[in-house]
């Protein structure tokens, strides 16, 4: 699924000059006006948002792919209060960033293909692929042949089994769903590709099922709210910062009339 042609014409161009307000935004945070800086700051965070979700929505019909959520946190706040009588004013908030970014690893429902070569891990645990870069760990069981027999991920890795060794096919054809390792895995970070790095502790408790693969956590109707919330919280700042320009012109304009 994608977003619709005016959506994306729209983020485009609020997108477009992003890296100028941020390169901006921190070289002068010191002395800029306070409201150029929260409204750029916002709209840096809106871009990472928007990243995440326009991954998800590629991702949407990807076996075993787990959604991404970043939260979105403070710098600070200042306290203000009226120079003449002290009395208190009310907070400031100084920008927000993007602080933690998760992954929810929880599994997803499994649905039946009939294809030999799918599985899928019900309930906890991991696929393990042995990589160039060392062993990763996959929720994907999309699972194919190469021409020893050995049962490879869709990147031609051969998958691995409890022991360690490639899982090959038996002499009947098939290859069993017992013989596919299925691993518990602590501190599993994304790597790219659906695959996982991490602590392999042993052996999980989910069940490898033959002829089925696990769905894509990504709730497509979801996303594409959250897409277009985040357009407009983006347009948002941009006006924002558009308004406050322009006042700082006027002002300008103003004193040098003055002088």
């Amino acid at each position: 699924m994608r977003c619709s042609t005016a959506l994306e014409r729209r983020g485009a161009g609020l997108v477009r000059d992003l890296p100028q307000v941020a390169a901006v935004a921190v070289e002068y945070r010191g002395w800029m006006d306070s409201g150029l800086y929260i409204a750029a700051s916002g709209m840096l965070a809106e871009m990472v948002r928007q990243e995440q979700i326009s991954n998800q929505l590629a991702n949407v019909n990807t076996p075993g792919y787990k959604a991404d959520s970043a939260t979105q946190e403070g710098f600070g706040e200042l306290f203000l209060q009226n120079t003449q009588t002290g009395a208190s004013v009310g907070r400031l908030s100084l920008g927000v960033q993007i602080g933690e970014t998760s992954t929810n690893l929880t599994p997803a429902g499994i649905h039946e293909t009939g294809e030999a070569l799918d599985f899928a891990v019900e309930g906890e645990g991991f696929f393990a692929v042995r990589t160039d870069a060392g062993v990763r760990y996959t929720r994907n069981g999309q699972f194919s042949l190469d021409a020893e027999g050995n049962l490879t991920d869709q990147l031609g890795d051969p998958v691995l089994g409890a022991n360690g060794a490639p899982v090959r096919l038996r002499a009947d054809g098939t290859v069993a769903p017992g013989d596919i390792g299925v691993f518990d895995v602590q501190g599993a970070e994304k790597e790219g590709e659906n695959l996982y790095t991490g602590n392999a502790t042993g052996q999980a408790t989910g069940k490898v099922r033959a002829g089925f693969l696990e769905e894509s956590a990504v709730n497509p109707s979801q996303a594409m709210v959250q897409m277009i919330s985040s357009f407009r919280a983006l347009e948002a700042d941009q006006k924002s910062i558009q308004t406050i320009n322009e006042t700082l012109g006027e002002s300008a304009g103003q004193v040098g009339a003055i002088g």
